[in-house]
C-alpha cells in the first residue's frame, strides 16, 4: 500500500532536467547554470570556527537554535528591518529554509477552512516545497501566475472570495526565484491587508534578499510591523546559503509571532531535523558579519552588468533586480535547453520545469532559468554562447 497524494507529481525538476539532456552528449565544454548553487567564496574564517567547536558534533544539538544563534539572527532581523523580535521566542534556527517552509505548513495549515478544505496560494512558476508542503496537510494549491503582466509577482488580490475565504496561507517568495522581481512596500502593504480581510498567514520567503543591485528589499515583517498587524500574520524565512555562499551549512531561520513559533517549535520537537552543533557555532558568527555580504553582493553587481551588456537589445530581456538568476523568453524552454546542450555545452533550465500547468497554460514554457553563480569568465563565455545559439 502507497499513498495517493504524492501520485500525480511529475518528476522534480532536477530529474527532469537530467532526462532531458543527459541522453546526448554536450556540444562543447559545460557550462552549469541551472542549479542555484552559488560558488563565491564564503568567509575564510568560518573553517577555524568549525574547528574549534569540532567536539560539539559530539553533543544533541538544541532543537530551536542556540541562545547565541537565536540572538544573533534577532539582531540581524533588527539591523536590516528595524523589527524588533524576541530571540527565545519569536526566532527559530532551520536546516535549510526548505525545511522550514515544508514544516510551517505541516504546524500552522488548518484541517478546514471556514467548514472547507484549505487553499495554499502560491506563484506560479514556484519554489516546489510551497506545493509539496500545501500536498501533505491535504490543502488545496492554488497556483497564481507570476508574469509579465502582474510584475512577474502573483497577484492575490485578483482572486474570487471563494478562493481567498477558504485560504490558510499565501507563499511569496521575494525577490523571486526564477524572475528576480521584488515586492515593494505597495504590495506588501496590500497583500497584508488581503490576509487580514480574510485572515490567512503570509509565508515569506526571502532567500534572495541580501543580493540585489542598489537599494535593499523592502521586508514582509518590516511592512507589517509598520502597519500594526498582528504579529502571527507574516513569517519570514532566510537562509546563509545565498547571502554566504554556503548552501552545504544548511542554515536558515524564520521568525514571526510567537504562538506560531511555538507551533513550529514544537512540531520539530518531535519530528526534528535541527542543525548540528558545530555549524550552529558557525552560523552565529556568519549572521554577525556583514562584510562578506557586502563583496558577495558587489560581485553579483558586475554579473548583472555583464548579462545587460550581452543581451543588449534583446526583446523581451528584463534585467533581475535581485537574484541570481536571468529569466530569459524563447519560443520553447525544453527544445532550448537541448538545442543548447547539443550545440554548445551550456546547461541551463527549462522555465515549465518550475511551474504547472492551470487550464491548459503553463507560465514557464517560454522561459529559461538561467544561474548566474559560476565563476565571471565562465559565466560570461556560458552567456555569450546562449545568446548566439538561441537568439541569433
Amino acid at each position: 500500500m502507497f499513498p495517493e497524494r504524492f501520485s500525480n507529481l511529475p518528476a522534480y525538476a532536477f530529474p527532469r532536467l537530467r532526462a532531458l539532456l543527459d541522453v546526448h552528449e554536450p556540444g562543447g565544454e559545460v557550462v552549469h547554470m541551472t542549479i542555484g548553487e552559488p560558488k563565491h567564496a564564503f568567509p575564510d574564517w568560518v573553517a577555524g570556527i568549525l574547528a574549534k567547536n569540532i567536539d560539539g558534533f559530539g553533543n544533541y544539538p538544541p532543537n530551536d537554535g542556540t541562545p547565541e544563534l537565536q540572538a544573533a539572527i534577532a539582531d540581524w532581523i533588527r539591523h536590516r528591518y528595524t523589527v524588533a523580535v524576541d530571540p527565545a521566542t519569536q526566532v527559530m534556527a532551520l536546516n535549510g529554509t526548505r525545511e522550514g517552509l515544508y514544516n510551517a505548513a505541516m504546524a500552522l495549515v488548518p484541517e478546514q477552512k471556514n467548514g472547507q478544505t484549505p487553499v495554499v496560494l502560491m506563484p506560479n512558476p514556484f519554489y516546489q516545497v510551497y506545493m509539496i508542503g500545501a500536498i501533505s496537510v491535504g490543502a488545496k494549491p492554488v497556483f497564481v501566475p507570476a508574469t509579465l503582466d502582474t510584475g512577474h509577482l502573483p497577484d492575490f488580490t485578483s482572486l474570487p472570495d471563494d478562493v481567498l475565504n477558504r485560504t490558510a496561507v499565501a507563499y511569496v517568495c521575494s525577490p523571486a526565484n526564477p524572475q528576480g522581481a521584488v515586492a515593494d512596500r505597495a504590495y506588501w502593504t496590500d497583500l497584508i491587508r488581503l490576509a487580514e480581510k480574510h485572515d490567512f498567514r503570509i509565508f515569506a520567503d526571502e532567500c534572495y534578499s541580501e543580493i540585489y543591485r542598489d537599494d535593499p528589499p523592502v521586508g514582509a515583517l518590516q511592512v507589517a510591523q509598520e502597519l500594526g498587524t498582528d504579529p502571527e500574520r507574516v513569517l519570514i524565512f532566510h537562509s546563509l546559503s545565498k547571502r554566504s555562499n554556503l548552501p552545504g551549512l544548511r542554515s536558515g531561520f524564520v521568525a514571526g509571532g510567537a504562538e506560531c513559533l511555538r507551533r513550529i517549535k514544537q512540531l520539530r520537537a518531535y519530528a526534528g531535523a535541527p542543525l548540528p552543533l558545530p555549524l550552529q557555532r558557525v552560523a552565529e558568527a556568519v549572521w554577525a558579519d556583514e562584510d562578506h555580504v557586502i563583496e558577495n553582493r558587489r560581485l553579483y553587481r558586475e554579473k548583472y552588468d555583464i548579462a545587460d551588456e550581452i543581451f543588449a537589445g534583446l526583446p523581451g530581456y528584463h534585467s533581475p533586480q535581485a537574484g541570481f538568476f536571468l529569466w530569459l523568453p524563447v519560443e520553447d524552454g525544453e527544445q532550448a535547453a537541448l538545442k543548447l546542450w547539443t550545440e554548445t555545452g551550456v546547461r541551463v533550465l527549462p522555465g515549465a520545469y518550475l511551474a504547472r500547468d492551470v487550464a491548459g497554460f503553463n507560465p514557464g514554457k517560454n522561459y529559461i532559468r538561467v544561474a548566474m553563480v559560476a565563476p565571471k569568465q565562465d559565466m560570461r563565455r556560458g552567456l555569450i554562447q546562449l545568446r548566439d545559439c538561441i537568439y541569433d
